[in-house]
């Protein structure tokens, strides 16, 4: 894996313990010779991350629609970033730059964004692994909600298990290292003729 699309939150969230895992996280970006692609921000955990890999030498790559650039919270020490026009051309930017991707704790944005690209592994417009780093516990009520889809039929267990889930960054890395996407979601049923 060369480049790993991360999504997060702007914010700090409630512990330093956020800010404490992200940079952890990104060391381990580093130590494995892995990019970062995250959103572009300077502030919260994106931050975090995104200071935390550059400070060991690593590579960052922002992705930012303009009016967010124009809010001055972009960061301004990347190895590049990129400038584009809409939240939409953002999240594709940052799913073709990317070999998978982790969502580190963060609000609504943070959701939506993992749970788009968790549904387009679903079917099958791509083959990169997801995973959720768990920092304090933080997605636990998030893989019980998965768990509760599968039980209740509306997330089959073969696609459940796509969604990667770790308390540690190194474990969270190596399960995407290993990962082997399931079979292309179809919709036939025992009673298609």
């Amino acid at each position: 894996m060369k480049r790993i699309t991360v999504f997060c939150g702007s914010s700090r969230g409630a512990s330093d313990i956020y800010i404490e895992g992200a940079k952890a996280f990104g060391k381990e970006l580093v130590k494995r010779n892995i990019a970062l692609v995250y959103g572009g921000a300077s502030v919260g955990v994106m931050g975090a991350v995104a200071d935390s890999v550059l400070e060991e030498g690593g590579e960052v790559i922002g992705v930012m629609p303009s009016f967010l650039e124009k809010r001055e919270i972009s960061h301004k020490r990347l190895s590049e970033m990129i400038i584009v026009d809409s939240m939409h051309e953002r999240k594709a930017k940052m799913a073709e730059l990317a070999d998978g991707f982790i969502a580190l704790p963060g609000g609504p944005g943070t959701l939506e964004e993992f749970f788009e690209i968790f549904t387009w592994a679903q079917l099958g417009l791509h083959q990169k692994p997801c995973g959720l780093l768990n920092i304090n516990h933080y997605y636990d009520p998030l893989a019980a909600l998965f768990n509760h889809m599968t039980g209740e039929q509306f997330l089959h267990e073969k696609y459940r298990s796509m969604a990667l889930v770790d308390t540690e960054p190194g474990g969270l890395l190596d399960q995407l290292n290993n990962y082997e996407p399931p079979s292309v979601k179809t919709y036939v049923t025992k009673n298609t003729i």
